[in-house]
């Protein structure tokens, strides 16, 4: 949990989560973003950690609002920063719901490794998803 954080001197980062989801063909649940920063472009699914929530509780929210699924959190991957924001990325088991773009997405999918690879990603997100081994197979 990153409630925790201290920060001094310059601006507070802004606090966000996102979600590693891996269907059973390995597949990569992404979103297209409707807005910025990185609009029209795909990531994972994610935001802000609102006051009082805990990652895990946020990872679970925004997947919901975004992709109509329902997950678990497993543990945290790893943690970048995006300038102003300070993202912790977990990887989460499904658990059910029925997939569709909501808040958020202006689109939303499941891509396997050849997918992935055709599709405009936000910036970074390759790097980190192959440093903590979760590129779709």
């Amino acid at each position: 949990m990153l409630a925790s954080l201290t920060v001094t001197g310059g601006d507070w980062p802004v606090v966000c989560v996102g979600a590693i989801v891996l269907d059973p063909a390995g597949r990569l649940l992404l979103v297209q973003r409707a807005n910025e920063p990185g609009a029209g472009r795909w990531s994972l699914p994610g935001g802000r950690v609102e006051p009082g929530e805990t990652d895990q509780d946020a990872v679970v929210r925004e997947v919901a609002e975004e992709t109509g699924l329902q997950v678990r959190t497993t543990r945290l991957a790893g943690r970048v920063r995006r300038g102003p924001y300070l993202i912790a990325d977990y990887t989460c088991e499904l658990v059910g719901g029925v997939l569709r773009a909501g808040d958020d997405a202006s689109d939303v999918r499941w891509a396997d490794a050849e997918t992935y690879a055709a599709l405009p990603l936000v910036d970074g997100l390759t790097d980190a998803l192959s440093g903590w081994d979760a590129l779709p197979g």
